[in-house]
């Protein structure tokens, strides 16, 4: 061995690296989401950012991640350049994004929404599908062929806008029938939103990459 001491290269730091948990993402979204707009972030939830991460991954176009991050998180493309918590933040959502491609790209069966839970326990969707709906209307008119009611493709976001609401609240598919039926509908409407996922990203697909943003 050389009397010159050997010198291992330090790694270059990675997204992972300055990635907080998710537990902690989530806190920083909320105390974020005091801010006035237009900084406070799209979403206040880490449900509310798993939809819209998910519908960045499986949407039409490839967006670079300032220009959907920034609005997401409610930070400043500068956020990028600097050691921070907003950079901590950003870090945490690039690692979901990817773990969300990744199980989207090996079986999209595997993908699992980040779904809350209301008081009794029940599964509740609405946080994750508005914050899908959210991501979607950074370009909404890229969306235009499934937002077609009169296609057939359109029956693959209806599980999905099933639990949005417009700005004045109003439900955006329109009024619920009332009846046990459309109750016991809406307690389980959210299982069809993991499968229909992998749908959308394969619609997509074929045209995704040959977009500019």
């Amino acid at each position: 061995m050389s009397a010159r001491r050997r010198m291992t290269p330090r790694r270059a730091k990675g997204m992972a690296d300055y990635a907080k948990p998710l537990e902690w993402l989530e806190h920083w979204l909320k105390e974020r989401a005091k801010h006035p707009a237009p900084r406070g972030p799209a979403v206040c939830s880490l449900s509310g950012l798993d939809g819209f991460v998910t519908a960045i991954v499986a949407g039409p176009v490839s967006m670079p991640p300032p220009e959907w991050i920034c609005p997401l998180l409610g930070v400043e493309p500068d956020a990028f350049n600097h050691d921070t918590e907003e950079f901590s933040a950003i870090a945490a959502t690039g690692v979901r994004h990817n773990a969300i491609s990744d199980s989207l790209t090996a079986k999209s069966s595997s993908f699992e929404p980040l779904f809350e839970r209301n008081a009794a326990g029940d599964i509740d969707a609405r946080l994750w599908c508005m914050g899908f709906y959210a991501a979607m209307r950074l370009r909404l008119p890229l969306w235009s062929k499934l937002l077609q009611v009169d296609s057939i493709d359109h029956g693959l976001l209806l599980p999905i806008l099933f639990h949005c609401v417009d700005d004045a609240s109003r439900p955006m598919l329109g009024p619920s029938r009332a009846g046990s039926k459309t109750d016991a509908f809406a307690r389980n409407a959210w299982r069809d939103i993991a499968p229909t996922i992998g749908a959308i990203r394969n619609y997509w697909q074929p045209i995704r990459f040959k977009r500019s943003p």
